[in-house]
């Protein structure tokens, strides 16, 4: 016996368990930044070594707003100028862009506090996937630092 109803499809886990989903197109977004972070008692002084305007930082104690928790550290964080809409090979092309010329400067901050790239993938689809060209990894290559993604499905 051959069913005619319709096979309904389903963008995310959460959708198929309720029977339903949000009726949006589905998005996937990037991001990528350097951060660094610790205890950095003058967060000036990053900047004037990099010689980068930093995108945001904050100092430990500090709060996102009235409500919010204090930070635990302080950070330092240069996001790289590119469209969240743009593959994340575009932002960590950018970001090595600027960076590649203070690599030495970011090997010695190493060495006093936290630093890594912090790469972002937000979406509301939960099955699909990254894929990066090999040159897109240089960067963590040359500055010593391990790839990470996080993953945000909404």
């Amino acid at each position: 016996m051959h069913d005619n109803t319709e096979q309904k499809s389903f963008k995310t886990l959460r959708g198929f368990v309720n029977g339903n989903e949000a009726d949006e197109e589905i998005y996937v977004n990037f991001s990528a930044s350097l951060r660094i972070f610790g205890d950095i008692k003058d967060l000036d002084r990053v900047t004037q070594l990099l010689q980068i305007e930093p995108t945001t930082s904050h100092q430990k104690g500090e709060r996102k707003g009235p409500d919010s928790a204090a930070y635990q550290h302080a950070m330092w964080v240069y996001q790289a100028p590119v469209s969240e809409e743009e593959p994340l090979s575009k932002h960590l092309e950018a970001l090595w862009c600027v960076l590649q010329l203070r690599k030495d400067e970011i090997l010695q901050l190493k060495k006093e506090f936290k630093v890594d790239i912090f790469c972002g993938y937000r979406s509301n689809c939960d099955h699909s996937g990254v894929e990066l060209p090999s040159g897109s990894l240089e960067i963590f290559v040359q500055l010593q630092i391990p790839f990470g993604l996080s993953i945000v499905v909404i």
